[in-house]
């Protein structure tokens, strides 16, 4: 089943539990979460502290997105803060396979991660130890942008590349997804879908969220 996963980046940090509480009430399971270091892209958003209060707010999957220039050091750091699962971009990885098995090892799945600028062929000798492949449809670093089109084409890939292997990672994708291409994100392949400023922006996120997940099951079916 296909689902929608709200991004907190788009959310009002202000009111934070608040907003995690309504997109909760509306059925999700699992909650983006952005984690900026200002170098590696450029913004700044949060830290383990910051995601050991969210812990404590919801009982949700924390799925955690480092982009950062040193996930090594930090990944063990949000383990320990509260995260059901990590990602790390494959630009900022030298030893990606050593990374991904080593988030393994501290007991929750690992996902790899690529910008729009990266060839998915890039990650032909780690599909195999990936449990999950982010798909970036925008430039990482700032909500709100215009989903980039050729990232359906990696999806596609994704998805067949996974057929040929006999493997089972899960495919997501994140950025720029809203009501008019939700249908093509998930024909494309998509297992997982992140919706940051379609959710959070809208009058009412909970009935937002209900939506999304009606069309993204109506689309994969």
């Amino acid at each position: 089943m296909v689902q929608i996963v709200p991004s907190i980046l788009s959310a009002d940090f202000a009111r934070l539990a608040d907003d995690i509480a309504r997109v909760e009430h509306a059925g999700v399971s699992m909650l983006h979460v952005d984690v900026m270091d200002g170098h590696f892209v450029p913004n700044i958003t949060l830290g383990p502290p910051v995601l050991k209060c969210i812990r404590k707010a919801t009982r949700l999957t924390l799925d955690v997105h480092l982009m950062l220039m040193d996930p090594d050091r930090y990944a063990p750091l949000f383990i320990e803060a509260g995260a059901d699962q990590v990602s790390v971009h494959q630009e900022t990885c030298p030893h990606l396979d050593r990374t991904l098995r080593q988030i393994q090892a501290a007991g929750v799945p690992a996902g790899v991660v690529l910008n729009p600028a990266t060839p998915v062929t890039m990650l032909e000798d780690v599909l195999e130890v990936a449990d999950f492949v982010l798909i970036m449809s925008v430039n990482p670093g700032f909500g709100g942008q215009r989903l980039i089109p050729r990232a359906l084409e990696k999806i596609r890939w994704l998805k067949e590349r996974r057929a040929q292997l006999g493997l089972n990672y899960a495919i997501e994708i994140d950025g720029g997804v809203n009501h008019d291409n939700l249908a093509d994100v998930v024909r494309a392949g998509c297992d997982w879908v992140v919706t940051g400023a379609t959710v959070f922006e809208s009058p009412d996120p909970a009935a937002t969220v209900a939506g999304l997940q009606q069309m993204a099951q109506a689309a994969g079916s």
